[in-house]
């Protein structure tokens, strides 16, 4: 490929990123002020004591791995959506929402049930041995307070990704940025409310409820954001006409439930066992002790304020490649994906090196040991330096979901770190001494070989796939 070309393949012109900026920009938006909230949050909850910060931390490890079965569950059916929305077909997309609602039903009627059942276990997994019985079972205490509040808002924070998704796939990034913002902004101002209560505010009738009040700042911002989202979209039911009556037949398609639930039963499998294998990978590092469970803690929340690009274009390709694919626009479709992994990369060059430059000033915001500050800007560094190997891993796995290739997204992901990051990250942690940081960058730096299987299966075109077609036949 010559030089023209391939500056043709990888740069668009004016009105290609425009296009991008529309769908991704509320997106990226949507996604920074919900980190800015985590960071200030989870500062909130550190000046309250490390063991509090501790405790939040592994229970949302833990809940980390349902919001990802929601969004593994609802995304076969997101797949088709996208290519019906490029299709033109309303009756479509009306029954990939419908899916999605008995999805979102089944997975939180199950994630209640587990955690309800089984919450001390799983979060003593977290506990070191070498950590002292007062400190555990303090950790655990506030750990089962702040879980079995959060599990109040396990069924609206459902119902906002069955509507938002289906807006998105639609096109549509604008209302549920404004109702996640809204939703955040909400959960801040109460965070601070709940967290220190007259403590921070002299006037407030009621003490400090720590971590308590951290869960009902963001239970209650749950049910604002899935209002405000659902009322937008049955008040604007003419634009929105998948939802005409969506609520008046359950039925589906038997050949469109088959097909979902097997494209889509691929990546429900990989988003549990890739969220358990990061719950793992967590608890692997946990052994090192609390004042590593707390580091990575302020290193994943800050991290992820500067993720939010990466995060965001695999979003935007997988509506944007999806729809043309469901137009038929293959090529299209393929000049798109390299734009956007090109865009997603360059930019991520810069995003990262930003980070190692926050680095020494981050750990600093929180009230916590210099040996937990240390850690955490030793994390923070590795974590930038791998940034743009990160972005072009996590767009080439939604490259080939918007396609349909959920096998070899099952594959590429769960497979990647069931088969090389787990088995690592295990025997380094039981059978060496190695320090948290040169074990992180270890296990981290496995992400350059994802990257270079992925750069293969996106040229050779394996994920290009009209599947709204085909399921139509």
């Amino acid at each position: 490929m010559n030089l023209t070309k391939m500056k043709n393949r990888l740069i668009g012109d004016k009105r290609f990123y425009r296009k991008v900026l529309v769908i991704l920009l509320p997106i990226i938006i949507q996604n920074t002020v919900s980190n800015v909230v985590s960071l200030v949050d989870n500062v909130m909850v550190g000046a309250v004591g490390t063991l509090q910060m501790s405790a939040v931390a592994i229970v949302n490890q833990l809940l980390f791995i349902f919001y990802l079965c929601i969004f593994g569950g609802l995304a076969g059916a997101g797949i088709f959506a996208a290519q019906y929305a490029g299709a033109g077909d309303t009756e479509g997309v009306r029954h990939c929402f419908r899916m999605k609602l008995y999805i979102a039903a089944l997975m939180s009627a199950i994630a209640l049930t587990v955690f309800l059942l089984f919450s001390k276990g799983l979060i003593s997994m977290y506990l070191a041995e070498g950590t002292s019985a007062a400190d555990a079972a303090s950790t655990l205490g506030f750990g089962t307070s702040y879980l079995f509040v959060m599990l109040i808002g396990l069924v609206p924070f459902a119902v906002t990704q069955v509507y938002g998704s289906t807006l998105r796939e639609l096109g549509e990034t604008r209302i549920p940025m404004v109702a996640s913002v809204t939703a955040i902004l909400i959960n801040l101002v109460f965070n601070y409310v709940l967290i220190f209560g007259n403590k921070g505010l002299p006037f407030l009738p009621f003490g400090p409820m720590g971590v308590v009040g951290a869960a009902a700042a963001t239970v209650l911002s749950r049910f604002v954001e899935a209002a405000i989202i659902v009322v937008y979209v049955h008040k604007n039911s003419a634009k929105y006409p998948f939802i005409n009556g969506a609520y008046k037949s359950a039925k589906i398609p038997l050949p469109l439930f088959k097909d979902i639930v097997r494209k889509g039963s691929p990546l429900l499998i990989n988003e549990f066992f890739w969220s358990l294998g990061m719950a793992i990978l967590n608890q692997c590092y946990s052994l090192r002790g609390l004042e590593v469970v707390a580091a990575t803690n302020i290193s994943s929340t800050a991290s992820n304020l500067f993720n939010v690009v990466f995060l965001s274009m695999g979003n935007a390709i997988a509506i944007m490649a999806g729809q043309y694919l469901g137009a038929g626009k293959n090529e299209k479709a393929k000049n798109t994906v390299w734009r956007l992994l090109f865009l997603s990369v360059t930019v991520c060059i810069v995003m990262g090196a930003l980070l190692i430059a926050v680095s020494p000033l981050v750990p600093m915001l929180y009230n916590t040991s210099e040996t937990v500050k240390e850690i955490a800007r030793h994390l923070l560094i590795v974590v930038g330096a791998l940034m743009p190997f990160y972005a072009f891993a996590h767009g080439t796995y939604f490259t080939l979901r918007s396609g349909g290739k959920t096998m070899i997204t099952l594959v590429f992901d769960c497979g990647f770190t069931w088969l090389l990051a787990f088995p690592l990250a295990f025997m380094l942690s039981r059978f060496t001494a190695l320090p948290i940081v040169p074990m992180f960058l270890a296990v981290q730096l496995l992400d350059v070989i994802k990257c270079i299987i992925g750069f293969i299966l996106v040229k050779k075109g394996v994920w290009i796939n009209n599947i709204v077609e085909k399921s139509a036949e």
